[in-house]
Protein backbone atom coordinates (compact mmCIF):
# COMPACT_ATOMS: atom_id res chain seq x y z
CA UNK A 1 0.00 0.00 0.00
CA UNK A 2 1.39 3.39 -1.00
CA UNK A 3 1.99 6.21 1.49
CA UNK A 4 -0.44 8.48 -0.39
CA UNK A 5 -3.23 5.90 -0.22
CA UNK A 6 -6.26 7.75 1.31
CA UNK A 7 -7.22 4.69 3.37
CA UNK A 8 -3.77 4.48 4.93
CA UNK A 9 -3.72 8.24 5.62
CA UNK A 10 -7.09 7.93 7.38
CA UNK A 11 -5.92 4.95 9.47
CA UNK A 12 -2.70 6.72 10.52
CA UNK A 13 -4.69 9.84 11.45
CA UNK A 14 -7.00 7.78 13.68
CA UNK A 15 -4.01 6.09 15.35
CA UNK A 16 -2.30 9.45 15.95
CA UNK A 17 -5.47 10.80 17.59
CA UNK A 18 -5.69 7.80 19.93
CA UNK A 19 -2.07 8.32 20.99
CA UNK A 20 -2.77 12.00 21.71
CA UNK A 21 -5.74 10.95 23.86
CA UNK A 22 -3.50 8.70 25.94
CA UNK A 23 -4.69 5.31 24.67
CA UNK A 24 -2.07 2.81 25.81
CA UNK A 25 -3.79 -0.53 25.41
CA UNK A 26 -6.22 -2.41 23.17
CA UNK A 27 -9.47 -3.73 24.62
CA UNK A 28 -9.92 -6.48 22.02
CA UNK A 29 -7.94 -9.69 21.71
CA UNK A 30 -7.61 -9.28 17.93
CA UNK A 31 -7.06 -6.06 15.94
CA UNK A 32 -10.11 -4.77 14.09
CA UNK A 33 -9.59 -4.47 10.32
CA UNK A 34 -11.38 -1.23 9.51
CA UNK A 35 -10.38 -1.48 5.83
CA UNK A 36 -12.18 -4.78 5.23
CA UNK A 37 -15.30 -4.62 3.01
CA UNK A 38 -18.57 -4.25 4.86
CA UNK A 39 -20.61 -7.38 5.55
CA UNK A 40 -23.57 -7.90 3.21
CA UNK A 41 -26.90 -6.68 4.60
CA UNK A 42 -29.20 -9.21 6.27
CA UNK A 43 -31.99 -10.05 3.78
CA UNK A 44 -35.49 -8.95 4.80
CA UNK A 45 -38.24 -11.59 4.91
CA UNK A 46 -40.59 -11.58 1.89
CA UNK A 47 -43.86 -9.68 2.12
CA UNK A 48 -46.51 -11.63 3.98
CA UNK A 49 -44.02 -13.81 5.84
CA UNK A 50 -44.50 -14.18 9.58
CA UNK A 51 -41.45 -13.07 11.55
CA UNK A 52 -40.49 -15.41 14.36
CA UNK A 53 -39.69 -13.31 17.47
CA UNK A 54 -36.33 -13.85 19.09
CA UNK A 55 -36.48 -15.50 22.51
CA UNK A 56 -36.41 -13.14 25.46
CA UNK A 57 -33.02 -12.92 27.14
CA UNK A 58 -32.64 -14.58 30.50
CA UNK A 59 -33.42 -11.85 33.02
CA UNK A 60 -30.52 -10.74 35.19
CA UNK A 61 -30.87 -11.03 38.94
CA UNK A 62 -30.96 -7.32 39.69
CA UNK A 63 -28.87 -4.54 38.25
CA UNK A 64 -25.07 -4.48 38.44
CA UNK A 65 -25.07 -1.70 41.11
CA UNK A 66 -27.55 -3.67 43.24
CA UNK A 67 -25.36 -6.77 42.97
CA UNK A 68 -22.35 -4.65 43.97
CA UNK A 69 -24.28 -3.33 46.98
CA UNK A 70 -25.26 -6.85 48.05
CA UNK A 71 -21.71 -8.13 47.70
CA UNK A 72 -20.29 -5.20 49.66
CA UNK A 73 -22.89 -5.53 52.42
CA UNK A 74 -21.96 -9.18 52.92
CA UNK A 75 -18.34 -8.29 53.80
CA UNK A 76 -17.85 -8.34 57.58
CA UNK A 77 -14.22 -7.15 57.64
CA UNK A 78 -11.98 -4.94 55.47
CA UNK A 79 -10.12 -8.08 54.42
CA UNK A 80 -13.36 -9.70 53.29
CA UNK A 81 -14.28 -6.51 51.44
CA UNK A 82 -10.97 -6.54 49.61
CA UNK A 83 -11.51 -10.17 48.62
CA UNK A 84 -15.02 -9.33 47.40
CA UNK A 85 -13.67 -6.50 45.25
CA UNK A 86 -10.94 -8.75 43.85
CA UNK A 87 -13.58 -11.20 42.65
CA UNK A 88 -16.06 -8.59 41.40
CA UNK A 89 -16.25 -8.92 37.61
CA UNK A 90 -19.06 -6.47 36.85
CA UNK A 91 -16.73 -3.45 36.45
CA UNK A 92 -14.85 -3.49 33.14
CA UNK A 93 -11.93 -1.58 34.69
CA UNK A 94 -10.91 -4.76 36.48
CA UNK A 95 -10.05 -6.40 33.15
CA UNK A 96 -7.72 -3.62 31.98
CA UNK A 97 -5.94 -2.88 35.29
CA UNK A 98 -2.81 -4.64 36.50
CA UNK A 99 -3.68 -4.64 40.21
CA UNK A 100 -6.53 -3.93 42.56
CA UNK A 101 -5.62 -0.81 44.57
CA UNK A 102 -7.49 -1.15 47.85
CA UNK A 103 -6.03 0.92 50.72
CA UNK A 104 -2.91 1.87 52.64
CA UNK A 105 -2.19 3.23 56.09
CA UNK A 106 -3.77 2.63 59.48
CA UNK A 107 -7.44 1.48 59.52
CA UNK A 108 -7.71 2.36 63.24
CA UNK A 109 -6.45 5.93 62.89
CA UNK A 110 -9.88 7.58 62.77
CA UNK A 111 -9.03 9.62 59.65
CA UNK A 112 -9.77 8.38 56.12
CA UNK A 113 -8.53 10.12 52.97
CA UNK A 114 -10.43 9.30 49.77
CA UNK A 115 -8.96 10.00 46.34
CA UNK A 116 -10.36 9.42 42.89
CA UNK A 117 -8.67 6.55 41.02
CA UNK A 118 -5.22 4.94 40.79
CA UNK A 119 -2.62 6.13 38.32
CA UNK A 120 0.09 4.15 36.57
CA UNK A 121 2.42 3.84 39.60
CA UNK A 122 -0.42 2.82 41.88
CA UNK A 123 -1.61 0.26 39.34
CA UNK A 124 1.86 -1.28 39.21
CA UNK A 125 2.35 -1.42 42.98
CA UNK A 126 -1.21 -2.11 44.08
CA UNK A 127 -1.10 0.73 46.66
CA UNK A 128 -2.83 4.14 46.55
CA UNK A 129 -0.95 7.42 46.25
CA UNK A 130 2.60 6.19 45.65
CA UNK A 131 3.35 8.20 42.47
CA UNK A 132 4.13 11.91 42.18
CA UNK A 133 0.74 12.90 43.56
CA UNK A 134 1.15 10.60 46.52
CA UNK A 135 4.63 11.85 47.26
CA UNK A 136 3.35 15.44 47.27
CA UNK A 137 0.45 14.43 49.51
CA UNK A 138 2.83 12.73 51.96
CA UNK A 139 4.91 15.91 52.17
CA UNK A 140 1.81 18.05 52.65
CA UNK A 141 0.50 15.89 55.48
CA UNK A 142 3.94 15.64 57.08
CA UNK A 143 3.89 19.43 57.34
CA UNK A 144 1.01 19.12 59.84
CA UNK A 145 2.47 16.12 61.65
CA UNK A 146 0.70 13.27 59.85
CA UNK A 147 2.08 10.16 58.19
CA UNK A 148 0.44 6.94 57.04
CA UNK A 149 0.37 5.59 60.57
CA UNK A 150 -2.06 8.42 61.34
CA UNK A 151 -4.61 7.90 58.56
CA UNK A 152 -6.10 5.41 56.12
CA UNK A 153 -6.03 6.26 52.44
CA UNK A 154 -8.07 4.78 49.62
CA UNK A 155 -9.78 5.71 46.34
CA UNK A 156 -13.31 5.96 45.05
CA UNK A 157 -12.31 3.71 42.13
CA UNK A 158 -9.99 0.77 42.99
CA UNK A 159 -8.79 0.06 39.44
CA UNK A 160 -6.90 2.34 37.08
CA UNK A 161 -9.00 3.62 34.17
CA UNK A 162 -7.20 3.11 30.83
CA UNK A 163 -5.00 6.05 29.94
CA UNK A 164 -5.85 7.72 33.30
CA UNK A 165 -9.17 8.88 31.88
CA UNK A 166 -11.92 10.04 34.24
CA UNK A 167 -14.18 7.23 35.51
CA UNK A 168 -17.66 7.17 34.04
CA UNK A 169 -20.82 7.65 36.09
CA UNK A 170 -21.58 3.94 35.64
CA UNK A 171 -18.15 2.96 37.00
CA UNK A 172 -18.63 5.25 39.99
CA UNK A 173 -22.05 3.70 40.68
CA UNK A 174 -20.52 0.21 40.67
CA UNK A 175 -17.64 1.07 43.01
CA UNK A 176 -19.39 3.41 45.44
CA UNK A 177 -21.10 0.65 47.51
CA UNK A 178 -17.69 -0.87 48.25
CA UNK A 179 -16.32 2.49 49.40
CA UNK A 180 -19.34 3.11 51.63
CA UNK A 181 -18.91 -0.34 53.16
CA UNK A 182 -15.20 0.36 53.70
CA UNK A 183 -16.16 3.48 55.65
CA UNK A 184 -18.69 1.54 57.73
CA UNK A 185 -16.20 -1.21 58.56
CA UNK A 186 -13.36 1.11 59.59
CA UNK A 187 -15.60 3.79 61.19
CA UNK A 188 -13.36 6.85 60.77
CA UNK A 189 -14.24 9.96 62.73
CA UNK A 190 -13.26 12.31 59.89
CA UNK A 191 -13.07 12.09 56.08
CA UNK A 192 -10.88 14.06 53.69
CA UNK A 193 -12.18 14.09 50.11
CA UNK A 194 -9.38 14.65 47.61
CA UNK A 195 -10.61 16.14 44.36
CA UNK A 196 -13.87 16.91 42.61
CA UNK A 197 -14.87 13.34 41.79
CA UNK A 198 -14.61 12.00 45.34
CA UNK A 199 -16.29 15.12 46.71
CA UNK A 200 -19.26 14.84 44.34
CA UNK A 201 -19.67 11.09 44.92
CA UNK A 202 -19.61 11.31 48.72
CA UNK A 203 -21.46 14.58 49.30
CA UNK A 204 -23.88 14.34 46.36
CA UNK A 205 -23.32 18.05 45.70
CA UNK A 206 -23.07 19.44 42.20
CA UNK A 207 -20.98 22.40 43.38
CA UNK A 208 -17.41 22.57 42.10
CA UNK A 209 -14.38 21.71 44.20
CA UNK A 210 -13.34 25.38 44.33
CA UNK A 211 -16.59 26.16 46.14
CA UNK A 212 -16.50 23.08 48.36
CA UNK A 213 -12.86 22.97 49.45
CA UNK A 214 -11.77 24.06 52.88
CA UNK A 215 -15.18 23.75 54.55
CA UNK A 216 -16.34 20.86 56.71
CA UNK A 217 -19.61 19.27 55.62
CA UNK A 218 -21.59 16.48 57.27
CA UNK A 219 -22.21 13.54 54.94
CA UNK A 220 -24.61 10.64 55.34
CA UNK A 221 -23.01 7.23 54.79
CA UNK A 222 -25.34 4.26 54.15
CA UNK A 223 -24.94 1.84 57.06
CA UNK A 224 -23.98 4.49 59.63
CA UNK A 225 -26.53 5.94 62.02
CA UNK A 226 -24.82 9.34 62.19
CA UNK A 227 -23.28 11.72 59.64
CA UNK A 228 -19.52 12.04 59.27
CA UNK A 229 -17.66 15.35 58.97
CA UNK A 230 -15.84 15.54 55.64
CA UNK A 231 -13.34 18.10 54.36
CA UNK A 232 -13.09 18.50 50.56
CA UNK A 233 -9.61 19.48 49.35
CA UNK A 234 -7.82 19.86 46.04
CA UNK A 235 -6.39 16.62 44.67
CA UNK A 236 -2.57 16.67 44.79
CA UNK A 237 -2.48 15.96 41.05
CA UNK A 238 -4.26 19.29 40.53
CA UNK A 239 -1.67 21.01 42.72
CA UNK A 240 1.12 19.59 40.54
CA UNK A 241 -0.56 21.14 37.50
CA UNK A 242 -1.56 24.36 39.30
CA UNK A 243 1.16 25.40 41.77
CA UNK A 244 -0.68 28.66 42.47
CA UNK A 245 -3.37 26.70 44.32
CA UNK A 246 -0.93 25.50 46.98
CA UNK A 247 -1.73 28.49 49.20
CA UNK A 248 -5.36 27.36 49.38
CA UNK A 249 -4.20 23.79 49.99
CA UNK A 250 -2.08 24.95 52.93
CA UNK A 251 -5.09 26.74 54.42
CA UNK A 252 -7.08 23.51 54.09
CA UNK A 253 -4.35 21.56 55.86
CA UNK A 254 -4.48 24.03 58.75
CA UNK A 255 -8.28 23.55 58.86
CA UNK A 256 -7.73 19.78 59.05
CA UNK A 257 -5.09 20.03 61.79
CA UNK A 258 -7.27 22.27 63.94
CA UNK A 259 -10.22 19.89 63.66
CA UNK A 260 -8.09 16.89 64.60
CA UNK A 261 -6.58 18.75 67.57
CA UNK A 262 -10.04 19.70 68.82
CA UNK A 263 -11.43 16.17 68.55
Amino acid sequence: MMRDDPAMIQALSALRLQLEWGADEALGEQPLNRLAPAAPPIPMPPAGAVAVPAPDPVPARGSAPSRAAALAAAAATPEALRAALAGFEECALRATATNLVFADGNPQAGLMLIGEAPGAEEDREGRPFVGRSGQLLDRMLASIGLDRSGFLITNLIPWRPPGNRNPTDAEVALCLPFLFRHIVLTRPRHLVLLGALATKAITGSSRGIRQMRGRWVDVAIPGLDHPLPALPMFHPAYLLRTPGAKRDAWADLITLRRRLDAA
